[in-house]
């Protein structure tokens, strides 16, 4: 009869310790007929009852500012008049106090007390993206410096909104690498429904902020309207009035050096937000978590340079390839006559490169199904968002590929330059579903025990206290011990680890390299004026402003998952 019951909960410690004190004939009572036990499960059971009603309570305190700021923003867009940047600034500096208000009660208050941090998430906040968040806000910090120093010169024709907002948000910028950086794996124990509200308010933020920067285009129309305005100087037509006619910068060069730097660091902004977002969410889950073996570290393979040797010569090969194409095409795509060649030779090697990395992730794919692996089935927030993420952040780039397949379809353009964007943007969608669903498989499978590898060790030979010089043969012994210690252990992998291996690291090198062009200026999506011209500007930047930020994030978040396919391997 007892085979036929349904397992029973996890009795709470009171219950185990009065079983474990009890005679032994008595121990085989049920203890679902007791008072004791029914209390337990109604404890355990209104905790997580508790836990939902406390997330769904901050997730509608999250929809509705993100709501109120969205609504903001799109009547800025559809009516400037009535509402104006400056009033969509003055809400978002307004979250952002209040934000950096709860930072603070936290770092001072909820975490100071007792028994708050007793579980540290081991998976959550690892320290490749932890160094991004203070890369990205480094960065985006001297982009606020940049667009103080640039509305203090036009001081005249700027408001003190212009000055106040971006040296808010330093102060938001820092508050939020601080915590994030040293409490990312907390799993907060006292104060929940506070802790999440303040979490999800954080996330709402940081969103309004992205999407006030993917469609705030504020200083692109001006340097525009600034050189329509040097056009019309130069052949001699009057000038046309426009919105920025009255903003006249009286040092060019000093304004000239603002405006690239701020149109350089720009995408940083929007990747830092992005960053925080998804650790922010991390840290929301967490709140309240009890890990079951807290006392356990949680111990990561290191990442070594063992058994892989084709796929980082290929992978160096891509990355120097790639940075000469790129500062080829920043000397003759950027100037003021931008030349056709460089976006021929920009877009063919993409259309070399992308291929290759789409047969890496396709035979990646068919040898985790031979090798049959066990799928980790343990509950864990941070690959659940991992999952998401590279799903999300995918869509940006698919999107513009989508956007400019139907540009050029509808304008019939059949020249060379738009034969290579139409294959580029085919080839870009394929690879990112590949390697997606490589990704995506990799990071449920479990890791493989380390072979245990002999080590080869040095012999030093006595030296006293004469200090001899290594000679030429001595040397040469020495590098070819290291090289047959390499040799062996690459011989002992099986043919499906390296390979796995080779492939993994060829991607992180591809996806780095795939990184630093579009963060780095390399934008031809906006230089080559086809989608531009098809759907107008306004609408092309917003759609660019949208998708670029996520195909960066994208790349960076694909490392990070390779690098934890490969060293799982």
């Amino acid at each position: 009869m007892s085979g036929d019951k349904a397992p029973r909960q996890k009795p709470c410690h009171h219950c185990k310790r009065r079983s474990a004190s009890a005679p032994p004939g008595i121990s085989m009572i049920h203890y679902e007929k007791s008072w004791l036990y029914r209390h337990c499960s109604s404890v355990q059971q209104g905790d997580r009852q508790a836990q939902k009603a406390g997330q769904l309570l901050s997730g509608l305190l999250a929809m509705n500012v993100v709501f109120l700021g969205s609504a903001f923003i799109s009547s800025m867009i559809f009516n400037h008049e009535a509402i104006t940047l400056a009033d969509v600034w003055i809400l978002l500096s307004i979250l952002k106090v209040l934000c950096v208000c709860w930072i603070i009660y936290y770092l001072l208050g909820t975490r100071r007390q007792l028994h708050a941090v007793v579980y540290r998430d081991s998976h959550a906040g690892p320290i490749w993206i932890r160094g991004s968040v203070l890369l990205f806000g480094s960065l985006s910090i001297l982009l606020n410096v940049f667009q103080i120093s640039y509305s203090t010169i036009l001081i005249e024709c700027k408001s003190g909104v212009d000055i106040v907002f971006p040296s808010i948000e330093i102060i938001f910028i820092c508050a939020q690498a601080f915590f994030l950086w040293h409490h990312s794996k907390d799993c907060i124990q006292v104060q929940h429904n506070l802790t999440r509200c303040g979490l999800m308010l954080t996330i709402a933020t940081n969103l309004l902020l992205w999407l006030s920067a993917v469609t705030n285009d504020t200083i692109h129309m001006e340097i525009e309207s600034q050189l329509r305005e040097v056009e019309q100087r130069f052949t001699g037509k009057p000038p046309v009035s426009h919105l920025f006619g009255s903003c006249t910068c009286p040092n060019k060069t000093i304004c000239k050096v603002f405006q690239k730097g701020y149109i350089l660091l720009y995408p940083f902004n929007t990747e830092f937000c992005l960053v925080c977002c998804s650790m922010l969410y991390v840290i929301w889950k967490n709140v309240g978590r009890r890990l079951s073996h807290p006392h356990i570290p949680h111990v990561k393979p290191n990442f070594r340079l063992q058994g892989v040797v084709f796929g980082p010569l290929l992978g160096a090969a891509s990355v120097i390839i790639g940075i000469c194409v790129f500062m080829i095409y920043q000397i003759q795509a950027t100037g003021s006559v931008p030349n056709v060649q460089a976006f021929v030779m920009y877009y063919s090697y993409y259309i070399v490169l992308l291929p290759v990395m789409s047969m890496g992730a396709v035979i990646g794919t068919v040898i985790h199904a031979l090798e049959k692996k066990e799928l980790d089935t343990l509950k864990n927030p941070t690959r659940s968002l991992d999952v998401v993420l590279l799903m999300g952040a995918a869509l940006g780039q698919i999107g513009m590929c989508y956007f400019s397949i139907v540009a050029i379809v509808a304008t019939n353009a059949r020249d060379l330059l738009n034969s290579l964007i139409l294959s580029y943007s085919v080839l870009l969608i394929f690879q990112n579903i590949t390697q997606n669903v490589f990704i995506i498989d990799g990071l449920h499978r479990q890791p493989t025990s380390p072979d245990k590898v002999e080590e080869v060790k040095e012999e030093r030979p006595h030296e006293g206290h004469s200090q001899r010089r290594v000679s030429v043969l001595e040397l040469g012994q020495e590098i070819r011990k290291v090289s047959l210690s390499y040799i062996h252990n690459y011989s002992h992998l099986s043919w499906k680890r390296r390979v796995l291996r080779e492939i993994s690291f060829f991607l992180v090198l591809c996806n780095i390299i795939l990184w630093v062009m579009p963060t780095f200026g390399g934008h031809p999506v906006f230089e080559n004026g086809l989608e531009k011209s098809f759907y107008g500007y306004s609408t092309w930047f917003a759609i660019v402003n949208f998708g670029l930020p996520l195909s960066v994030f994208y790349r960076m978040h694909s490392v990070g998952g390779l690098v934890e396919i490969y060293v799982t391997a």
